[in-house]
Formats: structure tokens, C-alpha cells, sequence
């Protein structure tokens, strides 16, 4: 049973019939893309993100060591893959609203199960299952909210779905020191009143239904194999996590360390990245809307290539800041770009829509992952040169662009 059917069996309503396509109101539109903004808050802005700032406060504790927490850390990004590689089949055996709702309640368990400093094998458990719930939503999140919106909506409703990755990231920098000064027990805590509260606001505001697929059997049959715009569309979005991980890992030590500015500093431009991460994905998705996902794709490679590159060229604090507020925005602003994409290069299909969706959040975790260690290494081995990785990230999302003008190119001639 694919998950598209276990939602429709689980979610209809009585006087709907399963496999509806009627348009949902705008105002259920807006309810359902609230839920998505709480959802990709809880599994992906807050389980992820908040970690970043309580790692001073878990090394200053002694609840951990300096290089366990990094190992911690890591769990949430393995814990994400595996969420991606799953959330298919847990949607097809609990549905997939069940699956969100399901994840939002075990991303605030996990919360409070971390407020305990049981042992090391308990806490990475839990950051795993973190993890784990932010690659589920992600995955599931946007597919059960999008097939009731209408076309012309569906930039700017999958860019309020994933703005709740933006409020996570400025959450970390502004909520957690706030919950620190009470204690770092006390910082979890509220970490999981506040998702707790998040869960309960949207339960009964997904959608009731997911609609049904009506694609022949056939024209599954056609479309088995992926074209190559699809297969070339996963890897650029696995190259653009790549571009990310600069940012997303080293732009506070950068600036901290690396130009002896101090934590404080750091810290400020970090806020900066998160503030850009809560407006990016409204912007792109207005933009996919207004220009055609194909176009806006392209023009956020290219825009995003110099944002990432500008700290090579300068890291006078107008660069800093402009690279830090455009990086930031593309986090999580390049999700409703890649997610409208597909909707075009497969207008027919919800299921292949949903399953081409998960192959690409599964990328993505892949670069992701990889890029994090290698990085990691590089900085290690290159005596901490940080402008190395710059360099790097930039790098891949120029091979993105070219991978997309190449693609271009090549359909235009054929």
C-alpha cells in the first residue's frame, strides 16, 4: 500500500470521498500551511538547530566531553538520513499525517528525555531519533500539504512550510541563551514545552484527506525510469547541501577564531542567518510562482554561488553580513524551489511526485553528511583555513549551475 492510499484510508472524511481533487479553500490552504511551518520547526528548526548553542553549556557542565558532543552532534545528521530513507514506509503503515503527527511527539520527547544526562549511548539515542524525525518531515511535510493547494500557490505555501526551518535557526541564537540563563536542565525543558505546544496547535489542522493519484497504471509504467532533468535535479540538490555546510558548521568559529572577533560576534552573525532562513523560502517560492520553478532555480544557484564565494574575496563585516543573510536564506529557501521543480518535470503524478521528493531529501542528506566529515577534515589538515571551505562550498553550487545550463543546453538542441 503506498503511502498516498494509507493517508486516503486514514485521513478521509466521512462525507468526502477518498481520492478527491477539490481545491481546498484559501483559508484551509493557510491552516494546513501552518501546520507544515510547525512541523518543519519542531523536527527540523528546533531538534536540529538549538543543539548548536547549548554545546558550550553541555562541554561547561560536564555532562560531556568536548569531543563527545561533536560525536552527539553528528548523530542528529545520521539520524536525518535515516528519516529520509524511512519516511516512505512509515507514511504507507500509519498514513502520512499520522507520521507527522507522530513525529512531532517523539521530537518533543526527545527534548525532554535530553534534559538527563543519563549516558552517552542514551543522549546520542535521542539526538539520533531527532535526526530522524526532521528527514520524516521533511519528507512528508510539504507532500501532504501541497496536493491541496493550487498551482499557483505552490511556491509561496511550501515556502511558508519550511520557514519554520528559518524560525529554528533564529530560535538557537536568540530563545536558547534566553532558557540557559535558567539552566541548561531548565533549556531543555522549555525546548519541549515549546515543540509540545507547536504539536498540539497543529493536530487538527492538516489536511483531512490526501488525494488520491490519478495517473493511469500506465503512465506509471512510462515514467519508471527517471528522466535525465530529474536524475540531474538530485544531484545539484545534493551539491547545493554541500554549498551549505560552510555556513551551517563554521561561519560562527569563523568569525569567532578564525578573525578573532570573539563568540559574541559569532553569535550576531549567526542571528543574521537565521533571520534570512525565515524570509528566504517566502521569497523563492514567491519567485518560483512568478518566473517558473526552472528559471528561479537557476538564477538561486547563481545568486547563492556568490553569496558563498564573498567571504574568499572579503570578509570586511558588510561581506559578512550579506553572505551570512543570503546563505542563510537559501537553507531552507531552496527547498520550495527543488519541490515546485518537480511538480513541473512531473505534473501527472502525486505518487511520483512524493517519491521523487524523498529521493531528493535522501541526497541531499548524503552530500550533506559527507560534506560535514570531509570538511571537517580538511579543516583539520589545512591548519584551520577556513577560506578553504568557502571555496569548496562555493564550488559546488557553480557545478550545480553548469549541471543545469549543460541540461539546458543539451534539451535545446536535441
Amino acid at each position: 500500500m503506498t503511502e498516498l492510499n494509507a493517508d486516503t484510508k486514514h485521513h478521509a472524511r466521512p462525507h468526502q470521498r477518498p481520492g478527491s481533487n477539490s481545491q481546498s479553500t484559501p483559508q484551509q490552504t493557510w491552516r494546513y500551511a501552518v501546520a507544515g511551518l510547525s512541523a518543519s520547526l519542531v523536527g527540523l528548526g528546533l531538534a536540529r538547530f538549538s543543539y548548536t548553542p547549548l554545546i558550550p553549556a553541555l562541554i561547561a557542565a560536564k555532562w560531556f566531553s568536548a569531543s563527545d558532543v561533536v560525536y552527539l552532534g553528528a548523530a542528529n545528521l545520521a539520524g536525518y538520513l535515516g528519516g529520509a530513507l524511512a519516511a516512505r514506509a512509515v507514511a504507507g503503515r500509519i498514513g502520512a499525517v499520522g507520521a507527522l503527527r507522530a513525529m512531532m511527539l517523539l521530537a518533543t520527547l526527545s527534548f525532554f528525555a535530553s534534559s538527563v544526562p543519563v549516558s552517552f549511548t542514551w543522549f546520542f539515542a535521542w539526538r539520533f531519533l531527532s535526526g530522524l524525525t526532521g528527514g520524516i518531515i521533511m519528507v512528508l511535510a510539504a507532500s501532504v500539504v501541497l496536493p491541496h493547494t493550487s498551482p499557483a500557490r505552490r511556491g509561496i505555501v511550501g515556502g511558508v512550510i519550511f520557514a519554520g526551518v528559518g524560525l529554528g535557526v533564529a530560535a538557537s541564537g536568540t530563545l536558547v541563551p534566553l532558557l540557559l540563563q535558567q539552566g541548561l536542565q531548565q533549556s531543555w525543558y522549555g525546548l519541549g514545552v515549546l515543540s509540545a505546544l507547536l504539536t498540539l496547535a497543529s493536530w487538527w489542522n492538516w489536511p483531512a484527506e490526501a488525494k488520491a493519484d490519478a495517473t493511469p497504471v500506465q503512465h506509471h509504467a512510462k515514467h519508471r525510469h527517471a528522466s535525465p532533468a530529474i536524475r540531474a535535479l538530485l544531484i545539484q540538490y545534493g551539491l547545493n547541501a554541500v554549498a551549505l555546510v560552510p555556513h551551517t558548521v563554521f561561519i560562527v568559529d569563523f568569525v569567532a577564531r578564525g578573525l578573532g572577533q570573539g563568540i559574541a560576534a559569532g553569535s550576531r552573525y549567526w542571528v543574521l542567518y537565521g533571520l534570512g532562513a525565515i524570509v528566504g523560502p517566502l521569497v523563492t517560492g514567491h519567485l518560483g510562482d512568478r518566473s517558473g520553478f526552472g528559471p528561479a532555480l537557476r538564477a538561486a544557484f547563481l545568486i547563492e554561488a556568490a553569496a558563498v564565494l564573498l567571504p574568499t574575496v572579503s570578509t570586511a563585516p558588510v561581506s559578512l553580513i550579506v553572505s551570512s543573510i543570503v546563505v542563510g536564506g537559501f537553507t531552507p529557501g531552496i527547498v520550495p524551489l527543488v519541490l515546485g521543480r518537480i511538480h513541473e518535470l512531473l505534473p501527472h503524478s502525486s505518487e511520483q511526485q512524493r517519491a521523487t521528493w524523498s529521493h531528493a531529501t535522501t541526497s541531499f542528506a548524503l552530500f550533506q553528511a559527507a560534506a560535514a566529515y570531509g570538511f571537517s577534515w580538511i579543516y583539520a589538515n589545512t591548519g584551520g583555513d577556513y577560506l578553504v571551505l568557502f571555496a569548496l562550498g562555493g564550488g559546488a553550487v557553480v557545478v550545480a549551475l553548469a549541471i543545469d545550463l549543460g541540461l539546458a543546453l543539451t534539451t535545446r538542441k536535441a
